[in-house]
């Protein structure tokens, strides 16, 4: 059985970008666009192994995804990467506080994200 991963990102072609790369791994993508669009498709029905997730989007930024999605049920126990251009060790650690499993900082290399997805995928 294939396991799902979410890509949340305000950038269309980074989201291909990851997909591109997570496929390729044989992992199902499902795509949203910011955290807001993430939430309303996590709903409890979709089964996701796996959150990727930028920081700085509209509407609903990462770490409020983030906090808001680990209050859920059928989703707290879901590990969260980060992906994103921020690389203070403040927002690092407001990410861990938060539940992230992982911050991987842009550019970065797609073997680099496969790597952690397969470490960390349930």
């Amino acid at each position: 059985m294939n396991k799902t991963v979410m890509v949340i990102d305000d950038s269309a072609s980074f989201r291909t970008v990851v997909k591109l790369a997570l496929q390729k791994a044989s992992y199902t993508v499902v795509e949203a666009g910011d955290g807001k669009e993430a939430l309303a498709k996590l709903d409890g029905t979709l089964k996701v192994n796996l959150i990727v997730c930028d920081v700085n989007m509209p509407n609903m930024d990462g770490l409020t995804f983030l906090k808001q999605v680990k209050t859920q049920s059928a989703y707290k126990f879901v590990p969260v990467i980060m992906l994103t251009t921020e690389s203070q060790d403040a927002k690092k650690a407001e990410g861990r506080a938060a539940g992230a499993k992982a911050w991987i900082t842009k550019p970065f290399q797609p073997s680099q994200l496969v790597d952690a997805v397969n470490k960390l995928c349930v």
